[in-house]
């Protein structure tokens, strides 16, 4: 696909001749081969062999002490593939950088030259394509481009860098893995928390940046309706689990509308509902999987609980037995918590983004109810450390401004300008390194 990236030369126009810009230009070269051979690599959630150990070898090369093999499942046949690189460069605050390391269930269709034509076979049994596409090869590449400007300017800088390739990100166990395996214990507790995450809907050269909630509280919320099966026939001998699934459908959704404040962003919604194989047959159960979301802690925890309560009372309704009432599992790896923006060290990045990159570059951005795993990184002994994640832009400018239809995250055909957007991915999280590790 020709003309999609733009060249050194563009980069430098956009952004002058600054000695930051002209450092990261020479490495853009390499980065984009790094990049690319990352992207067609993809692997998925648990199974990060081979990007884990390509980034390790990045950060030791450039003098990082690098932890390897991280991470501690509840499964235990998942072998843990997190990495966490530490620089120390004399006295002073502790930093860390997070990027993720894995890849989607996606089956590729951007006609790339260096498109991924991996395939894998899930655990279902079901074979799939694998993609990375949410950008999660941009961000560790963005990553690694920022620990090589670092180190080239270790003069102007105190502290410790430490650099985290987070596994399983997807599948949200990946950082509750991390912990769980004692990552505080074996690298320094940092100060302050930094990432970036891409967005589509955002051009490329932007930074978005969100003061405060950014990214919702998410869960994977499995619900099992049970009955009592029979025939159709004879209905009025059954207690009919899929009507009773249909009236709970109907009340989650009064949850939000009645439950919660409509200043407070919050949604359930059901994805996946199962139950019955035969018209005419009525079956025992049907298990429903819904998403619940909320930016506040406590509204998360509120929708959870009306969840349970709403379920419960409708099937004593339905006249269902204590000992067939419905049963509510929260997911334990497939819940996040929300990601929160410290705002003071947001209002300090902000300006610091507003001088290399220009004002008109750094854009405020609404909270999103998308789900991250960064905010778990903050939440330590009850405390919460401060941290900032970026919004990054990664899109065509002239698509944006002409209202074009441009392809999302976790689309087959999504992509990023990768050279412009590595640019400035590493221009603002080096600016904000040396702003929060600067010689006093």
């Amino acid at each position: 696909m020709k003309g999609i990236f733009l060249t050194c030369l563009t980069v430098t126009k956009l952004y002058g001749q600054s000695s930051l810009d002209l450092q990261i230009n020479k490495e853009l070269p390499s980065l984009i081969r790094l990049y690319e051979q990352i992207h067609t690599s993809p692997e998925l959630s648990h199974y990060e062999e081979k990007t884990s150990t390509l980034a390790a070898k990045e950060l030791k090369s450039l003098g990082f002490s690098v932890i390897e093999n991280l991470g501690k499942y509840t499964n235990e046949t998942w072998k843990g593939f997190g990495i966490a690189g530490v620089l120390k460069n004399g006295e002073g605050p502790v930093v860390l950088i997070r990027a993720e390391l894995d890849a989607l269930p996606v089956e590729e269709k951007t006609m790339l030259l260096y498109a991924s034509k991996i395939r894998a076979t899930l655990e279902n049994g079901l074979e799939t394509g694998v993609m990375h596409a949410c950008g999660h090869d941009l961000h560790l590449t963005n990553m690694i481009g920022t620990a090589r400007i670092l180190v080239s300017l270790k003069k102007k800088w105190k502290g410790t860098l430490i650099l985290i390739g987070e596994p399983a990100e997807e599948t949200a166990d990946g950082v509750k893995a991390l912990l769980s395996d004692g990552l505080y214990d074996k690298v320094p507790r940092p100060d302050y928390l930094l990432a970036l995450h891409d967005v589509a809907d955002l051009e490329v050269g932007k930074v978005g940046v969100t003061a405060g909630y950014a990214f919702a509280n998410s869960a994977v919320v499995e619900v099992t309706i049970r009955g009592k099966g029979g025939t159709a026939a004879r209905s009025q001998d059954a207690k009919d689990p899929i009507v009773i699934a249909s009236q709970f459908i109907m009340a989650v959704q009064v949850i939000v509308s009645r439950e919660t404040s409509p200043l407070t962003p919050a949604s359930i919604t059901v994805g996946s509902i199962h139950g019955g194989n035969k018209a005419n047959v009525i079956p025992e159960e049907v298990k429903l999987l819904l998403s619940v979301r909320a930016l506040n802690d406590e509204v998360f925890k509120k929708l959870l609980s009306s969840i349970e309560r709403t379920a419960k009372g409708i099937a004593i309704a339905a006249g269902i037995p204590e000992d067939r009432a419905p049963i509510i599992n929260v997911s334990k790896n497939e819940i996040t918590t929300s990601t929160y923006n410290d705002p003071a060290l947001t209002d300090r990045l902000t300006t610091v983004l507003n001088k290399v990159l220009g004002s008109d570059n750094v854009v405020k951005i609404a909270p999103r109810m998308a789900g991250d795993t960064f905010g778990d990184y903050g939440l330590v002994e009850g405390k919460r450390i401060p941290g900032c994640e970026f919004i990054l832009g990664v899109s065509d400018p002239k698509k944006i401004n002409n209202g074009d239809v441009i392809p999302p995250v976790h689309s087959p055909l999504f992509y990023p300008l990768a050279e412009p957007a590595l640019h400035t991915g590493i221009k603002a999280l080096t600016s904000a390194v040396l702003e929060l590790l600067k010689i006093k």
